[in-house]
């Protein structure tokens, strides 16, 4: 047993080793070498004992929750769809997965992260990537132009999942979209109106909304010279800029993506600029990018949104911001993304990081994917990462040490009374120690009834008074 526990040990080291070289990207022939010292240790544990124990857990990404987290969760859930309900959305429900081809080509680069089902019946399906994607399909096969809805589920991801940053495989999206014809930039006005309403409402801290347009950006890349066929990879690599430096966005639109370094230089010369309704004025006048067709359009919008956001009031909680991309494909125009400006709590040792807590857009094209005829519906929308939310406030909560109450348990409790208490004596105000004549009251007696009356009567000092009075009491639980 001693030579089998040895040998065990020396297998999880070797296994370490080799997961670390991997991690490191060391060379294929070093870790090709190590991987063969790893075969033939546990070769010799043999064909059998080699094996790994099952070991009881939830997959990779995915947990349970308690009634402690689960009552936390429908707080935030019931702060949520108030405020949707106020804005006048209707809720719906699709399938957990969708025909595969469905939502293919929606995606870009995170396609990849699309979890595909094992063919049944001869339909190829996957898990839903969000919502987005199914309420274009329902609009399609419905054929409905203009609707206001809201939509709670979970969705998929092959992502790597980052637990303590509120980043899982499984997890909920909020989404509100607004579909139909309407005065330019008036829905996009209102999503960004309610986004800022939920996240005050919750409490989690200080917040900024980014905003940009796809159309911009489609004519800022244009006029620094990225070529057509790149402009969705590009868009990704800028689309990191808020988790990594210029330097390493630009290495890989480089080294990666083809793209020339001058061309790179010119596109960080404009997605490092941020700001106000002033960098909109500013840009209109840029000489480039104001002769740009798309562009101006998409500057124009943000104007005039600008112009909403002041009369809703949240103007301050808003940054004109030019690297943000949204890597999604099917967004073309106004996009949005906030992020919380401070963190509330501490995890261990090491500070509380999120990343954004909301996100969303107009794609105006998505519908006109799933109709015959091509037909487009304008859409806009937002989507709250709640799982991100939870994670901040459990947090809190934990550090707070506050208790939080997991049951909607209520006991009601009420006086018993001596049948021969009068019912007008029974409602009379409590400083009245008046007692029914027709019967001689012991001292005893007196001072019970007394006691009933006042503040701090109870069914024990009533049902007593019954008890001496000789007479049945009635009551109830």
């Amino acid at each position: 047993m001693a030579e089998r526990a040895a040998l065990e040990e020396l297998v999880r080291l070797q296994g370490e080793r080799v997961r670390a070289l991997k991690q490191q990207k060391a060379s294929a022939e070093q870790i090709e070498e190590e991987v063969a010292k790893l075969l033939k240790l546990k070769a010799q544990l043999g064909p059998d004992e080699g094996k790994q124990k099952f070991v009881l857990k939830t997959p990779k990404g995915t947990r349970d929750y308690s009634p402690r987290q689960m009552a936390v969760r429908e707080k935030v859930f019931d702060v949520i769809v108030s405020c949707f309900k106020r804005h006048g959305a209707e809720v719906i429900d699709t399938p957990v997965f969708e025909l595969k081809e469905t939502l293919t080509g929606k995606y870009g680069e995170d396609s990849k992260l699309i979890y595909d089902l094992k063919d049944q019946g001869g339909e190829l399906l996957s898990l839903r990537y969000d919502l987005t994607v199914p309420f274009a399909r329902y609009l399609a096969m419905n054929k409905l132009t203009n609707i206001k809805r809201y939509h709670i589920a979970k969705v998929y991801r092959r992502d790597n999942p980052a637990m303590t940053r509120g980043r899982y495989r499984e997890f909920y999206q909020c989404d509100f979209d607004i579909a139909g014809q309407f005065d330019p930039m008036i829905p996009d006005a209102e999503c960004l109106k309610i986004m800022c309403e939920i996240l005050s409402s919750l409490q989690i801290g200080d917040f900024l909304v980014k905003v940009n347009d796809r159309r911009i950006l489609d004519g800022m890349f244009a006029i620094c010279g990225v070529p057509d066929s790149k402009f969705r990879t590009i868009c990704s690599s800028v689309d990191k800029l808020d988790k990594v430096s210029w330097e390493e966005v630009k290495n890989e639109m480089v080294g990666e993506k083809g793209l020339a370094p001058e061309v790179a230089d010119r596109i960080g010369d404009y997605v490092q600029q941020h700001g106000g309704v002033s960098l909109v004025e500013q840009l209109l006048q840029d000489p480039e990018l104001s002769q740009n067709k798309q562009a101006l359009e998409g500057l124009g919008d943000l104007k005039l949104l600008f112009e909403y956001l002041t009369l809703f009031g949240i103007a301050d909680k808003i940054s004109f911001d030019l690297s943000l991309a949204r890597g999604l494909d099917y967004y073309t125009g106004v996009i949005y993304e906030a992020v919380l400006l401070q963190t509330p709590v501490r995890a261990g040792e090491e500070t509380l990081g999120v990343g954004s807590v909301a996100a969303g857009g107009r794609y105006d094209g998505l519908v006109g994917m799933f109709d015959p005829k091509g037909r487009k519906v304008p859409c806009v929308g937002l989507s709250i990462g709640v799982e991100r939310i939870f994670s901040i406030v459990e947090q809190r909560l934990e550090a707070l040490e506050e208790k939080v109450r997991t049951t909607e348990t209520q006991v009601l409790a009420s006086h018993w009374w001596p049948s021969s208490v009068s019912r007008s004596s029974r409602m009379g105000s409590s400083s009245s120690a008046q007692w029914p004549a027709g019967k001689r009251w012991t001292s005893e007696e007196k001072t019970l009834w007394k006691k009933s009356k006042g503040e701090q009567a109870g069914p024990f000092a009533c049902a007593e008074l019954s008890r001496l009075s000789g007479e049945s009491g009635t009551g109830t639980m």
